[in-house]
């Protein structure tokens, strides 16, 4: 009987190392994704072919791009501390590491909850009322319609269905005094960017198929991201699931830890 006791705690040391092992490679990967999001908000923030105009028009936009800076530098930072927690066996390391896993967590999921909820706000009719609603052509004072115009420059599309959203588009015509088919950022460039020389500005406004861009936004920019929607979805889902298990060893390292 009392050659049970060593084995018994032969059996918990080693339960206790392995978790302390598992606990640092999870930490690890958290420490990457932060590494990966603190990148992707850099990327966005200073990227010279269009997201950093688009992103720079929109309040919303540029508070996400900060939200995504902070959320990247804290678990960075988290990753570190957890791995340095895991290694040192420091139960104030790892307390401290578990409650802010647990806050990101939290707030991540209830972000994944409100996109879901608020889905319909992403719908083609949506974007379609909102355009023919507010948007002032060239008028880069009004956020609304700058943000627009950065977005058919960048994707060369035009409207959120084609030219044809324009002819409902009141403020628009109210301002150009119905002079103008389309907005002179759905003109063709070349190149297609901000600084692209237009191929004929009167053509274009006079809505001439050959010298404006025919593609609504829309099916433009769902092209564009749909894989990557799916990858980031994945990636979130990765993420939370690496940060459930994360917060699992930590609680079970700091029981362990005497």
């Amino acid at each position: 009987m009392p050659e049970e006791l060593p084995r018994w705690s032969t059996m918990e040391g080693d339960c206790l190392s392995c978790m302390k092992y598992l606990m640092f490679v999870f930490n690890f990967f958290i420490f990457l994704g932060g590494a990966c999001l603190l990148a992707i908000g850099i990327w966005v923030m200073v990227d010279p072919t269009g997201f950093r105009e688009i992103v720079a028009a929109n309040p919303l936009l540029l508070t996400g791009a900060y939200i995504l800076l902070a959320m990247g530098g804290l678990l960075f930072l988290l990753g570190f501390l957890g791995c340095c927690g895991a290694v040192r066996e420091n139960k104030c390391l790892l307390l401290f590491f578990f409650l802010f896993i647990l806050i990101i967590f939290l707030a991540e999921l209830s972000a994944a909850i409100l996109a879901f909820i608020f889905r319909e706000n992403l719908t083609r009719e949506f974007f379609t009322k909102e355009l023919t609603k507010h948007y002032q052509g060239n008028n880069d004072t009004d956020v609304f319609s700058a943000t627009w115009n950065s977005v058919m420059i960048t994707f060369g599309c035009c409207g959120v269905n084609g030219p044809e959203d324009f002819k409902f588009a009141s403020v628009f015509r109210l301002l150009t005094l119905d002079s103008e088919e389309v907005p002179e950022a759905c003109c063709r460039r070349e190149p297609q960017s901000r600084d692209g020389v237009l191929l004929s500005w009167e053509e274009c406004l006079l809505g001439r198929s050959l010298f404006l861009n025919k593609q609504g936004c829309y099916t433009v920019i769902l092209n564009t991201f749909e894989t990557y929607v799916y990858l980031a979805g994945a990636l979130a889902i990765g993420v939370l699931a690496i940060e459930l298990f994360a917060m699992i060893f930590a609680m079970c390292l700091f029981r362990g830890i005497q």
